[in-house]
């Protein structure tokens, strides 16, 4: 079957269309059918204005009717639409999610922080780590960070915090959060541990691209370092033409990258697995169990 899923962010907004391979009972893959990305930063009005603008629901909705049509080409089975932070915090949400199914048809679900971290988190499933280690699950938004604590293969703490890339680059980040997250890690009586990082989002995912680390190899903290230095190193137009970085990802980068380093300082985790998942997969992996194997 074909499963789609639909990720409104606070920097862009994603189509992923994967099919499902069942090889055996317990045994089965996902083949990546398309991914569409379009840059609608919706996280620009809400972090500043409090609310979505007229001009980015316009991009919205266009760009929702697009997946569509998309997703009718490829003849995808089930889809689901969620969007997370700025669309949290919007106080014209209510207004948007009806002008969305009213225009387009589309059931957008706006999410909890928390059912955010459940579906990112889900993604631990397919991937293939071992299950004596402990892991600090990081995923890195435009408007929020998800953290997971998994130990014994079991997660044992999961929390969302307002902070993200988009958040960070308009200066919207309260001076609270920090030792908020610096609280709750210490809340967990982790902190004679040993720790290695996952990071997901498409900022770590182009960072780790940029490093020129062995494919499937574990990251270092100090090579992620290394990387945010040289990505430093240029202005804005310079990491688009020599670094190749997408317009809307050469501004967020730096910050997202300062929020993984961050958090795995906290943690004393010295590497970070890059899986290059994320909420879409985590969707479409909730979506076949939910379809063809419960």
């Amino acid at each position: 079957m074909k499963y789609a899923a639909i990720d409104i962010g606070s920097n862009a907004v994603r189509l992923l269309i994967l099919e499902s391979k069942i090889i055996s009972n317990n045994d089965f893959y996902f083949k990546k059918i398309g991914l569409t990305r379009v840059p609608i930063r919706l996280g620009d009005d809400v972090f500043v204005e409090k609310t979505i603008s007229l001009k980015n629901l316009s991009k919205l909705t266009k760009a929702l009717n697009a997946f569509k049509l998309i997703m009718e080409i490829n003849e995808v089975d089930f889809f689901r639409a969620c969007a997370t932070s700025a669309m949290r915090e919007a106080e014209n949400s209510l207004e948007i999610k009806k002008h969305i199914q009213l225009k387009t048809g589309v059931n957008l679900e706006i999410i909890s922080g928390k059912e955010e971290a459940d579906i990112i988190f889900s993604n631990f499933h397919l991937t293939k780590l071992n299950p004596k280690h402990n892991y600090i699950y990081i995923d890195v938004g435009g408007g929020s960070t998800e953290l997971s604590i998994i130990k014994n293969n079991k997660r044992i703490a999961s929390k969302s915090f307002k902070i993200g890339s988009v958040r960070l680059l308009k200066n919207k980040v309260s001076n609270k959060i920090w030792p908020s997250i610096n609280k709750w890690v210490e809340k967990q009586n982790v902190l004679n541990e040993k720790f290695t990082a996952i990071g997901t989002g498409g900022s770590i995912t182009k960072i780790y691209n940029l490093s020129n680390n062995s494919i499937g190899k574990p990251l270092s903290i100090i090579a992620l370092k290394k990387v945010l230095t040289l990505i430093s190193s240029y202005d804005y137009e310079d990491r688009i033409k020599i670094l190749g970085l997408k317009p809307d990802r050469a501004d967020v980068i730096v910050p997202s990258g300062d929020i993984y380093t961050e958090v795995m300082n906290s943690f004393k985790a010295e590497q970070i697995i890059v899986p290059k998942v994320g909420l879409a997969n985590g969707i479409i992996y909730n979506l076949f169990l939910d379809n063809e194997i419960n």
